[in-house]
């Protein structure tokens, strides 16, 4: 019995050991963390607007009632999160440049918050729900924020992006996404 007890902490870092390896492994990308929401249809939920904010709130409702072909992009974003802050100027020039569709849920914030920092960095979206409690980030499945889906035309989630969306690499996993979405759209309308 001694000897088993004297290899339980070498078997106790051996197990460790592993999960740090595996954790640290450069092949594997902390952002593709699994969501069983992909080919699902979005997540039944009705979030108000910001309060005093003259954006309309965003519910399922208005995911699913897309015209058929065009996606649309959802963010959680919050007032109080730094890379949101980062990823919101990509965000912006994909709307003005891209013309992509883009809603937003504003993640358990306070509303003067969110007022003054769409004031302050302006406000590419077409609704944005309120989300204090955030029960509905729970029906999306969201980890922290920000965190970006894909819907296509069908109200259907097609692409989760965790983190900030900067960079070429992350900014061409959104394009993509978008690209085929719009093809999924564009096969089911012919």
């Amino acid at each position: 019995m001694k000897r088993i007890l004297a290899f339980l902490p070498i078997v106790i870092a051996v197990i460790l050991g592993g999960f740090l390896l595996w954790g640290l492994n450069p092949d594997r990308d902390p952002n593709e963390i699994p969501s069983v929401l992909i080919s699902q249809p979005v997540p039944a939920f009705d979030l108000p607007p910001v309060e005093g904010l003259d954006t309309p709130g965003l519910s399922s409702a208005d995911l699913a009632e897309n015209d058929g072909s065009a996606p649309i992009v959802v963010n959680v974003f919050a007032s109080w999160c730094v890379p949101c802050r980062a990823e919101h100027a990509v965000l912006t020039r994909m709307v003005r440049e891209d013309g992509i569709r883009l809603m937003g849920i504003n993640y358990k914030d306070k509303p003067q918050d969110a007022r003054n920092w769409l004031a302050d960095l302006g406000n590419p979206y077409e609704r944005i729900g309120s989300d204090l409690d955030g029960r509905a980030g729970i029906e999306w499945g969201i980890s922290g924020v920000p965190e970006t889906f894909v819907i296509d035309g069908a109200g259907t989630v097609v692409f989760r992006f965790v983190g900030p969306v900067l960079g070429d690499e992350a900014i061409g996993k959104l394009r993509t996404a978008l690209e085929q979405a719009r093809q999924n759209g564009a096969g089911e309308t012919s």
